[in-house]
């Protein structure tokens, strides 16, 4: 078991990728507390803390209650993110702070909180940012979740640059199109935007959760432990791609 009695924190972790990778991490013998603001749909093998990622005064309760209930934290996945569809010139400034608030200063919030507690208890953890493959492309009426990811990745960065005195690892990933809720709503709404996604996708086929799960499993793992400040993308191949397919 590759994260036998570790304590990992999934933020966004009741559905599509954070939930599959609180499944794969407890399959992996890790302790999982799963923070979300909708409860898990499903019965899961985990502590479920209801919180608003975007408010200091949620992450902190999260972090209390994690600490309380385990007794440190050696893993965190920060996955908690939302959409907001809207071309560019109508876009509106209270949707473009919402995104913003949940994608990059949650982040920035549970990396923060999660980071201080990992050098008070000398935790040498590894922390893990999800963005996206638009933080390198772009959707033009994905305004704030484009810019917020590419934010994500400069946070991952800096992120990883200002922890490596203490041991503490962050990585980044940025998944293609993966057959989720959210990319249902998001990109996925008919044939033609099915069609449209494929022809970018040279595997031809939507990701699974589970498969970015693997990713973050490795990530997590003594497996990278000499991997910082890096994002990796399972993408089905879309940022290699030239021409459409």
């Amino acid at each position: 078991m590759r994260l036998k009695d570790k304590i990992c924190v999934v933020t966004g972790g009741t559905g599509g990728i954070g939930s599959a990778c609180a499944q794969v991490f407890a399959r992996e013998g890790a302790k999982v507390l799963v923070a979300d603001i909708h409860p898990p749909k499903t019965t899961q093998d985990a502590l479920f803390v209801e919180v608003e990622v975007s408010s200091r005064q949620g992450v902190d309760h999260l972090v209390a209650t994690t600490l309380k209930r385990f007794g440190r934290i050696d893993v965190l996945v920060s996955n908690a993110g939302i959409t907001h569809a809207a071309d560019f010139l109508d876009l509106e400034e209270a949707d473009f702070d919402r995104v913003l608030r949940v994608n990059l200063k949650g982040m920035f919030l549970c990396g923060q909180a999660v980071a201080r507690e990992m050098v008070k208890a000398g935790i040498r953890g590894s922390i893990i940012n999800m963005s996206s493959v638009n933080a390198v492309l772009a959707i033009p009426n994905q305004v704030p979740y484009v810019v917020s990811k590419g934010g994500v990745n400069q946070l991952t960065k800096v992120m990883a640059m200002s922890l490596a005195p203490h041991g503490i690892r962050v990585n980044g990933i940025g998944p293609g199109t993966i057959a989720t809720e959210l990319a249902m709503k998001a990109v996925l709404g008919s044939e033609a935007a099915k069609t449209r996604v494929m022809s970018r996708t040279p595997l031809g086929r939507l990701g699974e959760p589970e498969e970015v799960a693997n990713v973050a499993l490795f990530l997590a793992s003594d497996e990278s432990s000499y991997l910082t400040g890096q994002t990796i993308y399972p993408d089905g191949g879309r940022l290699a791609l030239n021409y459409t397919v």
